[in-house]
């Protein structure tokens, strides 16, 4: 497993495991994925060097990190564990307990990455901060991040905390390239870190559907990725991502992976829906891609 080196973190792997799926009926995994499944899944994370585990209270309205606690018992120092605030009016006393619920829900007394889901339109983000600032002082978060911050308001929310706002999870891969613009070079210039949520595109990325095969959840129907017309037009870039992975003994998702992570100031986030999967997403840390196979995937995604 490789990692990410930001001063004041842990060495963070760079594939991480995110775990909205856990407890969440949308992906259809059904009962006996969330009682047992899940849980292997976690810990086979940790066999393979995986530290970043990426749970939210939304997800399964607490099911999640409840199910990533149980995981995790008698292993709990071998992750860096992140969980997000679903930012529903943001008050720093709201702040304070809904962190200490997260905490409990997890089963430990600190949270290693703290995370705004997403900005709140309504409320400024000085409120939140106070209560980030407390649960700081107060020993159960160790750092702080947001998710889905543009970098004027990634930028301010430091300004509003005095202190490092070290993350910002952002939807990242090779048919979603905002990131590029601003915020991965904030990152590396200021030595913070950019998570990358859905890497492989909700699973677009792995190859395995078509415009004649379209996924079942509804998660993914849902998304306009999987639309008929959006599979017709990434057949190219399917076709690319075989044949680079053929070069490498790889899958296409591996190869998706490894273009995501190739700057030093990131590292990903992937689910599983079982737990030999974890195993191809780890190994995709291992895989060096050329500049020109870069070049080329960029180009055709784009």
């Amino acid at each position: 497993m490789r990692f990410a080196e930001i001063e004041g973190l842990p060495p963070i792997s760079k594939i991480g495991l995110g775990t909205w799926q856990f407890g969440t009926r949308e992906w259809g995994y059904g009962r006996e994925y969330a009682g047992s499944e899940a849980g292997r899944i976690v810990r086979r994370a940790l066999d393979l060097g995986v530290t970043l585990i990426d749970t939210a209270e939304i997800y399964g309205l607490g099911r999640s990190e409840r199910i990533v606690g149980a995981a995790l018992r008698g292993r709990r120092e071998e992750a860096f564990l992140a969980t997000k605030l679903f930012p529903i009016l943001p008050l720093a006393p709201v702040v304070e307990h809904r962190g200490a619920a997260s905490a409990r829900r997890l089963g430990t007394h600190r949270i290693d990455l703290y995370q705004v889901h997403q900005p709140n339109p309504v409320v400024g983000d000085r409120p939140t901060m106070r209560g980030m600032r407390r649960l700081q002082d107060a020993g159960l978060v160790a750092a702080v991040g947001v998710s889905n911050y543009p970098l004027s308001r990634w930028r301010a929310v430091e300004a509003a905390l005095g202190g490092p706002v070290i993350s910002n999870q952002v939807s990242y891969s090779l048919v979603q390239r905002g990131p590029e613009r601003e915020l991965i070079p904030y990152a590396e210039a200021s030595g913070r870190l950019v998570i990358a949520h859905s890497p492989l595109a909700r699973g677009l990325l792995s190859a395995r559907y078509d415009a004649e095969h379209r996924p079942r959840n509804l998660v993914r129907r849902w998304n306009r990725l999987f639309r008929t017309g959006s599979l017709r037009r990434a057949g190219p870039l399917f076709e690319l991502l075989e044949e680079i992975g053929k070069r490498h003994d790889a899958t296409p998702a591996q190869v998706s992976l490894a273009w995501t992570i190739r700057h030093p100031n990131v590292v990903a986030i992937v689910g599983a829906s079982r737990a030999a999967q974890v195993d191809e997403n780890a190994a995709a840390a291992e895989l060096d891609l050329s500049a020109a196979e870069i070049a080329e995937l960029s180009a055709v995604a784009a």
